[in-house]
């Protein structure tokens, strides 16, 4: 077989790397399920319809079809995979609505597919760690305080950088818009979303272009998006802008509740900032984006808002709010600039070596004793010089080795990192805590 090139966009990770992302795994299952959330997975694909009802994303959902046309000369499907995990969600709840406890808790953890460019923190594949909140018909507001209460909570337990949750509201963007006298606030907030990427000349440019701002019209617009505050004093400087809508009213009065819930518990989490947009259009009210320290190039690493109508049909409405966390887009540039690692490469804390070939059956039976006990063991792979099985344990990180016939005829281990060796007896030994499970390290940046 060939050797395939590797295809960017897919990251493959080695190893010790596979088992720090295990690892921030557990920890964001343990935080969610400790806040009552419950654990779903939905299926990788999704009619394109569904796919397709989240605005701006077309151009990036990858399409299944059949290798070998059908007989009519198609193949096309109509299904791609899924490119979150939001929009699946929604469909799980209007179909197992029967079968739900409301308000309904659930985080999810699982692969996407998105068919963008690849860069740093981009991927074409990668691993998304969701939380959710949906009620029947209506949805408390308080919910849009604790969503991002608990992920900070998540973050925390975690060997991150510090982390900055920005907030806007969409009733507050539609209604300023409305009142500024733009015919289109929802192409407006799109627009809007590009701030980042294009730059405040640029924007300007495109809202006199393509929604006929006027010249006073695209400054409000850059001012509006320039108001970024980290308590509620965001309110009076939009309202000292002039404009004025209920819907607008509406919006700001949420986002304040919002800002002031999460810094009453969470002091310097948070901040009001006009110019969080966030492009797809099922956002109804409050819309989050997280920022990592030092990695700020990377854009939001967790991102989110409330939607009123994206979990409905003719009958029923399940409004919710959640968050996002891109798991892959926090840990891969992470990994590679070394700022988390894992205490050692393998789960393996102890390697018995192997005295002699016939001494397999003895050494399989005592690494079963100690695996019966939870504690990760495996064999040496051959009966070499004892020297030749340390290194062995050594490039591998492995902390302990179970000598079975030390000096004496009596087992022994030794710490191979300090080469202490003390008497070993496999239904009373145990190591270390910090030993029994790699853990994570964090190096700073």
């Amino acid at each position: 077989m060939s050797r395939s090139s590797s295809i960017s966009g897919f990251p493959e990770l080695l190893p010790q790397q596979r088992l720090v992302e295990q690892r921030f795994i557990a920890a964001l299952e343990r935080v969610f399920e400790l806040n009552g959330f419950s654990s779903i997975n939905t299926r990788a694909i999704e009619p394109m319809d569904q796919l397709l009802r989240k605005g701006e994303t077309s151009k990036e959902v990858y399409v299944l079809r059949r290798l070998q046309a059908d007989a009519d000369g198609s193949s096309d499907s109509g299904l791609g995979l899924h490119f979150d995990l939001t929009v699946p969600f929604a469909r799980y709840v209007l179909e197992n609505a029967g079968q739900l406890q409301f308000p309904f808790r659930r985080y999810q953890i699982q692969p996407c597919w998105r068919g963008e460019r690849p860069q740093e923190g981009r991927f074409r594949e990668f691993w998304q760690a969701d939380i959710d909140i949906v009620d029947r018909d209506e949805l408390s507001p308080h919910y849009e305080i604790e969503v991002p209460l608990v992920v900070a909570e998540a973050f925390a337990a975690l060997p991150l950088p510090p982390m900055t949750m920005h907030a806007n509201n969409r009733k507050l963007c539609q209604g300023f818009f409305k009142g500024l006298g733009l015919a289109d606030p929802m192409a407006a907030i799109q627009l809007m979303d590009k701030r980042d990427k294009v730059g405040p000349d640029v924007l300007a440019d495109l809202l006199r272009k393509e929604l006929g701002a006027s010249e006073e019209q695209a400054r409000l617009c850059l001012a509006f998006a320039q108001i970024c505050t980290d308590d509620s004093s965001f309110a009076e400087r939009v309202r000292e802008l002039g404009v004025e809508d209920p819907m607008l009213d509406e919006g700001l009065a949420e986002l304040t509740a919002v800002i002031e819930g999460v810094r009453a518990v969470e002091p310097g989490l948070i901040k009001a900032d006009m110019s969080i947009a966030r492009g797809l259009d099922y956002y109804t009210g409050t819309v989050y984006e997280t920022f990592m320290s030092g990695y700020e190039r990377l854009g939001s690493v967790c991102s989110g808002g409330r939607y009123d109508e994206l979990a409905a049909n003719n009958k029923y409405r399940f409004p919710g709010v959640g968050m996002s966390v891109g798991l892959s887009r926090i840990l891969v540039p992470l990994l590679d600039d070394g700022v988390v690692a894992a205490s050692r490469d393998v789960p393996t804390c102890v390697l018995v070596a192997l005295p002699d070939v016939d001494s397999r059956p003895d050494c399989e039976a005592l690494a079963r004793k100690l695996r019966a006990r939870g504690i990760a063991t495996q064999v040496a792979p051959a009966a070499q010089k004892y020297g030749k099985q340390i290194r062995f344990a050594q490039r591998r990180t492995i902390p302990f080795v179970v000598f079975p016939d030390a000096e004496g005829g009596e087992p022994q281990v030794r710490d191979i990192r300090n080469g202490e060796q003390v008497a070993f007896d496999p239904q009373t030994w145990q190591p270390p805590s910090e030993d029994l499970w790699p853990q994570l390290e964090h190096s700073g940046s």
